[in-house]
């Protein structure tokens, strides 16, 4: 009944008619929000059955206090009291909604603390206390909630230290603790949240400077520090933000110059630097161009910059007797420093000397000045030798071992070629270059490189990854391809659901967001790689393409050593000799988003002739995707596993979550037989492919529309 004119506008008993709901036996979702509905909450609300899901009275004119009693809702997935003039404590009972997901109480007029209990609520993904009352601290407690993916605690009384345990929840994408009176220092841990988009931090009195850690998060597009007592120089790091859309830093103590890597930014559209203690010259590049899209007012020493900012030249006219004693003083100088730079130049040849005679090897650091350099003999120690015990992989042109680097601190994973293989040098090339210049969060990162000799004079070419603790995605798909049985290597249906989405992320960037299109050719499980938390990453960009800006345009180009892939997930035109194009990484995803779902190699032996996995996946599409669905991911969903391991939207009933479930699956087959079609043009593109991924996932865990206010 939302966004009607329904109640008197404050009147004592509007909500009574609640009273009469406490019979009906089959009542899931109570949605009255945008009304004018007054009055108290009704103690009788604490009575409604415990099957209830969703309660949203969001947008009304409801005052008092929440009753204790709601903490009987147990089976709460969404909770709604938001823009109300509710007061009071919030009631430590809502600990006891266990299976909450949803908690909106924002803009009402509570008071207290935040109560520990909610840190209880570990299904949380959504949590909103804004524009309130609130005092106290953040409990440590929240750190708890490991799903949160919103949390907003803006505009109320809450001071003390930000808890460290908020900088470990790994999948937070917005965190608003503005207007506040938050102390001390922004804490190194935030660079952990790799998730990140949104970061409000703005109108408290935090100090200190800026964490080099912030620059880890590269998914950041809005980032809010304005009105508080941050001081020293804008870090280098921040330059790996180059998504950025919105940086505010004004009114803080900032010192040092404007750093031109902000006129870089692409997607940069406000730039507020106003009052501060910035000084040099003003870049005129990017956003700096935009009178309108940057402040700089406040800072008295700043110079230069597009006319339009009115201020000095950064090069001022002086005094004749001023201007010879500054050539005298010059000279001076210049003198002195020649004498000691021929000094150390002599020194630095002559050890160069004794090193040139020395060394054996050398190594090769990817981009300049952003990945350590590394030496064979390092490289040896770490894998113990390249030892058989450390190998966790091999590919076409090479082996990948495990190492330990940093006295056992940093563990990596090193891709050796085999350089006698042939096309290994230039897979090696082609990898630096693909990795060169990219940056996404699904994208495996690369630390550094090796391009040295061995011990026994031979070339020795490698590349020093990211360790990924969860191994390759083909190990979770088939866990008894080797014989072994391992009941713990099983993909529940929302963990699949990730994992593809993360796929087609990393695919849409590298066909349509990256500087250069890059064209990946070799879309597998084994090159997709888990970690801990089971987020996937892309990895082996060893026969990648990249594609100039005309050659992206008309998708028209030769691969100089004839395309390659793996059997099985090559696109059919490419056997017919087609050029390299996206058309064919979204048939190689439309195979591993099949094989993903049904469990079924593409190389199965079920396979013959001209019926193969799409054909397969088609013919589900009209008798029914449970038959080819993978069977241990249906024995998961029907035993709850599922639940257990993460958030879903279970109702109560047996039917409705089979009908859930067979609904996503049924929309998950479709999207991975329209990728895998024969012809090119018929298949999807990636880009549509993740909106519908999003909203699929949505639907299926119930939250898709839960910021429709």
């Amino acid at each position: 009944m939302f966004s009607n004119h329904l109640g008197s506008g404050g009147g004592a008993d509007d909500l009574n008619f609640i009273n009469t709901l406490t019979n009906c036996s089959s009542l899931t979702h109570l949605v009255v929000q945008d009304n004018r509905f007054g009055g108290e909450l009704p103690i009788s609300i604490a009575n409604l059955l415990t099957q209830l899901t969703k309660l949203s009275l969001s947008s009304n004119q409801i005052s008092g206090n929440i009753p204790m009693g709601i903490g009987n809702l147990v089976s709460l997935q969404g909770l709604g009291l938001s823009d109300n003039l509710l007061e009071g404590s919030i009631p430590t009972s809502i600990g006891r909604l266990q299976m909450l997901q949803i908690f909106y109480l924002d803009g009402n007029r509570f008071t207290g603390p935040i109560p520990s209990s909610l840190g209880n609520l570990t299904r949380l993904i959504e949590l909103d206390l804004g524009d309130n009352r609130l005092q106290g601290k953040i409990p440590s407690s929240l750190g708890k909630c490991k799903y949160l993916s919103w949390l907003s605690l803006s505009g109320n009384s809450l001071n003390g230290i930000i808890p460290r345990e908020i900088f470990k929840l790994p999948t937070l994408f917005l965190l608003n603790l503005s207007r506040n009176s938050f102390l001390g220092s922004l804490l190194v841990e935030v660079g952990r949240l790799t998730n990140l988009e949104i970061l409000d931090v703005s109108k408290n009195k935090l100090s200190g400077e800026i964490p080099s850690t912030l620059g880890a998060c590269t998914g950041l597009e809005q980032l809010f520090m304005e009105g508080n007592l941050f001081q020293g120089s804008i870090p280098s790091s921040l330059s790996s933000l180059r998504g950025l859309q919105d940086l505010d830093l004004s009114h803080n103590n900032f010192s040092g110059f404007i750093p031109k890597y902000l006129g870089i930014f692409k997607f940069l559209q406000n730039l507020n630097l106003s009052s501060n203690h910035l000084e040099g010259e003003v870049p005129t590049d990017g956003v700096f161009k935009n009178l309108s899209a940057v402040s700089v007012i406040g800072n008295n020493k700043l110079c230069g910059g597009i006319p339009e900012l009115y201020l000095p030249a950064c090069h001022t006219q002086k005094s004749k007797e001023y201007g010879r004693s500054h050539v005298f003083k010059l000279i001076v100088i210049i003198c002195g420093c020649g004498g000691s730079l021929c000094l150390i130049f002599m020194i630095f040849f002559f050890i160069m000397y004794r090193r040139r005679k020395e060394r054996k090897e050398t190594t090769l650091s990817l981009i300049e000045g952003r990945h350590f350099k590394i030496s064979y003999a390092q490289l040896l120690r770490a894998t113990d030798g390249f030892s058989s015990t450390n190998l966790i992989g091999m590919g076409s042109f090479g082996s990948v071992y495990k190492g330990v680097l940093n006295h056992g601190e940093t563990i990596v994973a090193v891709k050796v070629l085999n350089i006698r293989q042939r096309g290994a040098s230039k897979s090696f090339m082609v990898e630096c270059e693909s990795l060169r210049n990219i940056r996404h969060r699904n994208l495996v990162k690369i630390l550094t490189s090796c391009s040295s000799i061995d011990f026994e004079g031979n070339d020795f070419k490698a590349l020093v990854y990211e360790f990924m603790s969860g191994g390759n995605l083909e190990r979770w798909l088939h866990p008894h391809a080797n014989g072994i049985e391992d009941e713990q290597r099983h993909l529940n249906l929302v963990q699949r659901l990730n994992i593809a989405f993360d796929m087609a992320t990393a695919l849409d960037y590298l066909h349509h967001r990256c500087h250069m299109q890059i064209i990946h050719c070799d879309l597998k499980p084994s090159n997709i790689l888990l970690d801990g938390d089971l987020t996937a990453y892309f990895g082996d960009f060893g026969i990648s393409r990249i594609l100039s800006k005309a050659t992206s345009r008309s998708q028209n180009h030769t691969s100089s050593i004839g395309i390659k892939g793996s059997i099985g997930y090559i696109a059919p035109e490419y056997g017919a000799g087609a050029d390299v194009s996206t058309h064919g990484d979204v048939y190689s995803y439309g195979i591993l988003l099949l094989e993903m779902f049904t469990g079924k190699w593409p190389t199965h032996e079920m396979f013959k002739d001209n019926f193969n996995l799409h054909c397969w996946g088609e013919m589900a599409l009209h008798d029914g995707v449970m038959v080819v669905v993978d069977p241990s991911l249906l024995s998961m969903e029907e035993d709850g596993e599922g639940e257990e391991t993460t958030i879903t939207n279970i109702t109560g009933s047996q039917r409705c979550k089979k009908d859930r479930v067979q609904e996503c699956l049924n929309s998950i087959i479709r999207i991975g037989v329209a990728c895998s079609a024969e012809s090119p043009w018929d298949r999807m593109d990636i880009n549509d492919v993740v909106k519908e991924l999003h909203l699929i996932r949505d639907i299926y865990l119930g939250v898709g529309t839960h910021r429709g206010r």
